[in-house]
């Protein structure tokens, strides 16, 4: 059996949440080794992992925009 196969065959035996959290490590791995790092970039990363460590959940796309609008006084849409 190759890595991959390995891979995919333990992932598979994993609960959702679980994973979500080998995807996530995963993608913390891939941009770990990405070519342009910037130090925002990486201490953007630092500050994710250690989220992750934490068991704190990570948030969803919808989460960061309602957040985003609750801190700029509520969702404004404009006509465009």
């Amino acid at each position: 059996m190759s890595a991959e196969q390995e891979l995919l065959t333990k992932w598979r035996s994993l609960p959702q949440d679980k994973q979500e959290e080998v995807l996530d490590f995963v993608e913390f791995l891939r941009l770990k080794t990405s070519a342009n790092k910037t130090p925002l970039g990486e201490r953007l990363r630092q500050i994710r992992s250690l989220i992750v460590a934490s068991g704190e959940p990570l948030l969803s796309r919808d989460e960061i925009e309602k957040e985003i609008a609750s801190r700029r006084g509520g969702l404004q849409e404009t006509d465009a």
